[in-house]
């Protein structure tokens, strides 16, 4: 089985590792699918040719799914997939202009560099090729979690939109201290703050531009800075209730 790996940055990397098939790779800069296949063995593919392959994985932003997986569709034999990080709008995407073949949208839930971990996984349309390509993603240690378009995409509002929004804002808003004056919670936020900004800010945007929950983090600072003692001591007795109801245990 031969997969074309439409998008040869480190998500596209990672599936290409992950899997145990014949890799190309396109990309909008020839030189990165050059680089990508050098360095993972596969072969480098031009971004406009006719050539087709058993599947075809899209690995592309956010904003370049819808129009990469109309583009390449048509390559796709068997299967065609994404690795985008959003669900809803690739899984029509795909429903609409590869309706013959097998589909499914993945979403690594880590960095590459931070691999194995979960892996969510809406499976539209089953069959060999995606159970193939499964098996090499669970095989190589990451746990596969079945959801759906809708099920994911609310989630990541929260898990990374508001997550990331949180962290991005301590960091521009506090200044380093220094070593003996640093508490565990600071740490563990600086220590954040670092895997976050760390990675290429592109990635991060497209996520906020397409997931709301930054909002909800800056309504929340905001009752927080405009709360006097009294209702401080209510916000914090809040989020611990918060935290109780959605079955969080810090214990």
């Amino acid at each position: 089985m031969e997969i074309l790996v439409v998008g040869a940055g480190a998500m596209g990397r990672w599936f290409a590792g992950a899997v145990n098939a014949a890799v190309a790779f396109t990309d909008a800069d020839p030189e990165t699918a050059v680089e990508a296949a050098d360095d993972l063995g596969g072969r480098a593919v031009p971004l406009d040719a006719d050539e087709t392959f058993d599947a075809v994985c899209i690995a592309v932003p956010i904003s370049a799914a819808e129009a990469a997986i109309a583009d390449h569709a048509e390559r796709a034999e068997r299967a065609i997939l994404d690795v985008t990080g959003v669900m809803s709008d690739p899984v029509a995407a795909m429903e609409k202009n590869a309706p013959d073949v097998e589909r499914a949208s993945l979403h690594p839930l880590f960095a590459p560099g931070n691999a194995p971990g979960n892996v969510a996984v809406v499976l539209d349309v089953d069959g060999p090729v995606m159970a193939a390509i499964l098996d090499d993603i669970a095989a190589a240690g990451n746990e596969l979690v079945e959801t759906t378009p809708e099920e994911h995409d609310d989630a990541m509002e929260t898990v990374q939109a508001g997550t990331h929004a949180a962290v991005l804002a301590f960091a521009l808003a506090t200044d380093d201290v220094p070593d003996g004056l640093r508490t565990p919670v600071y740490d563990g936020l600086d220590r954040l703050v670092d895997q976050v900004t760390g990675d290429d800010p592109r990635v991060y945007a497209e996520i906020q531009e397409r997931f709301d929950g930054a909002d909800a983090v800056a309504d929340a600072a905001r009752r927080l800075a405009d709360a006097d003692l009294p209702e401080t001591e209510a916000l914090y007795r809040e989020a611990s209730e918060r935290r109780s109801s959605n079955g969080v245990d810090d214990q």
